[in-house]
């Protein structure tokens, strides 16, 4: 198992700065890359994949993939006629272990692309030794800060993101560059 080599932590008060963060990761993210995303639901996980894909420049619309399991966004031809990687992301939340992520054999386009697996601690670090992983908590309860609410809005109040690369691949990298705001 890999050391953690690299940490940093940031709040994302609003969806656009957490679209924010996912483009600005864009910048360093190549592929090959693994990126394991935690939180609860309307944690933002889905919201920094958009701002992900939508930096890196990939076809179609990034949305949740929870009842498709897993679905591949093409890259987009640059103006300079270049491509960047393609984007697999993947909602591991109703698999039932390592032997269902491993069915959609993810090792086959790793290499290519960037791939993002939301709800995936636990299983997904199997697949490189090499990680960046996000953690993103959302407040609990009303932005009047009563005590944890069910049916509060999930999308109100600021999140807060710790990122941790793992490996070799991160030790270079400076991930609080990229929180600075």
């Amino acid at each position: 198992m890999s050391d953690v080599v690299v940490r940093t932590e940031t709040d994302l008060p609003d969806a656009e700065s957490t679209r924010a963060l996912g483009a600005a990761l864009a910048g360093v993210l190549r592929a090959g890359d693994l990126v394991i995303l935690t939180g609860d639901l309307g944690a933002g996980k889905t919201t920094l994949t958009q701002g992900l894909g939508a930096a890196l420049g990939v076809r179609g619309q990034v949305a949740s993939p929870t009842f498709i399991v897993a679905r591949e966004h093409p890259p987009l031809p640059r103006e300079d006629g270049s491509r960047g990687p393609a984007l697999v992301h993947v909602d591991a939340y109703r698999l039932g272990g390592l032997g269902e992520l491993d069915a959609l054999d993810l090792d086959s386009s790793l290499d290519e692309s960037v791939t993002v697996v939301e709800w995936g601690r636990g299983l997904a670090e199997a697949l490189t030794d090499d990680r960046l992983e996000i953690d993103l908590e959302r407040p609990r309860g009303t932005a009047a800060g009563t005590p944890d609410d069910e049916d509060a809005d999930p999308g109100a109040g600021t999140r807060h993101a710790t990122l941790r690369g793992v490996g070799l691949r991160w030790a270079d990298v400076d991930l609080a560059a990229l929180t600075a705001r």
